[in-house]
């Protein structure tokens, strides 16, 4: 009977996509839906934007087995990203009406930056959509109590968002986000209410966590070696997230730039507080049945969260809940496959096809994306890695390579081309280099080494004489100025 309920759930998420892609006439609809979202819909795609596969199954797994420690980069990394795009970025970048982030480096710098940065956005979508193609098998798979395999499931995930997002881009993505986060809130609200009533309220839960120091953010201890390990977990999503095509692309998509500006700040508001929902459902199940739940923690803590609704709630409840999860998971595996595309796509693409028409870009931006989201399901079906391990780990490369000449870029009106140059390189061969010499027993998490490498280099290669880079195509002055205009 479940099962059903989800098919009909898809098909009207399908229909709904569908629907909007008849809107869609020319690449700024597919890339940015026409910049003229409200802000309702901004914080929807904002909020739609980490609220998946990994706030659902991976942190609330991971807040179960290590607490709040463990969850340092998400929620909270990933909430001040959006913060700190919100404040710091949003105003700039969408004053520019440039469609991806790709385009920002080759105005500031040049086409050589503009590349080295879309391929290392890129790849960085590689293990954040991968980890929302990854829980949509694990669902099919519970749901149909092990008929359907978790890599057939996988597939038929992939083939389903790829659907409508081929069709819709960014449009059907914004539409669907709004619908989406209503029956994620509603949803998830609903069970958590349930589960609450199950545990004897929500004290009981937070006393037993803090019993149990799950509610200890910090370190304990005054080893520095472990402080930087919390930091390096902790910036790489609050920093190296910032550079990213889907936050680039739920700014640019606003009416205005205060839309983009409270879109981004409330949507990360709703995204923390929310985050904390599923976190309590899944320590519940704990008390609930702790000799159960307690050997699959062990096990495979990622499935307390879909075993407890399965095991333990009416069937409304449970059409609710795998409702609300694939909801969040659809909205955010759509909006992910689809950014590094049309980055992809505008910034490698367009530069060796520039006499394309814009309905030709539009089905090279079409392909891309099909051929992004084959990547990303291989990717999904060989890897290993855990759902939060591999979110956690895909912001590395934009942390080493990315973040600073974009930075630097917004805000230094000294950064040249050949600082931009020298930073990429430096921050990303640093990191690559310990990574694999070194890996784990490095004492500093090689990506803030690669950060401070990119810094250095950054600064030393803008004011040492200009050997390499070329001009920008558009000067520091004329970005600073541009972005300062009313709009």
């Amino acid at each position: 009977m479940l099962i059903w309920f989800v098919v009909v759930y898809l098909l009207v998420s399908i229909t709904i996509g569908l629907v909007a892609a008849t809107r869609v006439k020319n690449t700024k609809d597919y890339a940015v839906a026409g910049r003229h979202l409200p802000l309702p819909v901004v914080i929807a795609t904002v909020f739609a934007t980490w609220f998946g596969a990994e706030a659902i199954f991976g942190v609330s797994a991971t807040f179960v087995t290590k607490g709040l420690n463990g969850v340092a980069a998400d929620p909270f990394g990933a909430s001040m990203c959006l913060v700190l795009a919100g404040f710091f970025f949003s105003t700039q970048l969408y004053k520019l009406n440039i469609i991806t982030l790709g385009d920002f480096y080759r105005m500031r710098y040049n086409r050589t930056v503009e590349v080295l940065t879309t391929i290392a956005i890129v790849i960085s979508y590689l293990g954040w959509v991968a980890a929302q193609i990854k829980a949509l098998g694990l669902i099919f798979n519970i749901i149909t109590h092990g008929a359907v395999s978790e890599d057939t499931g996988m597939i038929l995930g992939t083939a389903i968002v790829l659907t409508y997002t081929t069709f819709g881009g960014m449009l059907s993505v914004a539409v669907l986000d709004f619908v989406q986060m209503i029956v994620v809130i509603g949803g998830l609200l609903y069970i958590g209410s349930i589960v609450s009533d199950m545990t004897g309220g929500v004290a009981p839960v937070i006393e037993h966590a803090r019993a149990a120091g799950k509610l200890d953010f910090f370190p304990k201890g005054a080893d520095i070696w472990v402080w930087l390990t919390f930091l390096g977990g902790w910036v790489t999503m609050m920093l190296g997230s910032i550079p990213q095509q889907d936050v680039f692309q739920r700014i640019t998509s606003a009416k205005s730039a205060k839309i983009a500006l409270w879109g981004s700040l409330l949507g990360a508001t709703v995204y923390f507080c929310f985050t904390f929902v599923p976190m309590f459902i899944a320590y519940s199940a704990t008390l609930i049945d702790p000799m159960h739940f307690g050997a699959l923690v062990v096990d495979d803590s990622q499935r307390v969260l879909p075993y407890l609704v399965l095991e333990h709630t009416p069937l409304l409840a449970q059409v609710i809940f795998f409702g609300a999860v694939m909801s969040a998971i659809m909205s955010c595996s759509s909006a992910t496959l689809l950014a590094p595309s049309v980055s992809f796509a505008e910034n490698i693409v367009k530069g060796y096809m520039p006499h394309l028409s814009d309905k030709g870009f539009l089905k090279v931006m079409r392909i891309c994306l099909i051929g992004f989201g084959l990547c990303v399901l291989f990717y999904a079906l060989n890897s290993e890695r855990s759902i939060f391990g591999m979110v956690e780990s895909a912001y590395k490369i934009t942390l080493a390579g990315a973040f600073v000449p974009l930075i630097f870029g917004v805000f230094w009106k000294k950064s040249t081309s050949q600082g931009a140059l020298a930073a990429i390189i430096g921050g990303v061969s640093t990191w690559v280099l310990i990574e694999v010499l070194i890996g784990e027993a490095c004492l500093v998490p090689p990506q803030l080494i690669g950060l401070g490498v990119s810094i250095i280099a950054m600064v030393a290669g803008s004011l040492l004489p200009q050997k390499i880079g070329g001009s920008p195509e558009k000067p520091a002055g004329y970005l600073h100025e541009h972005a300062a205009r009313p709009h």
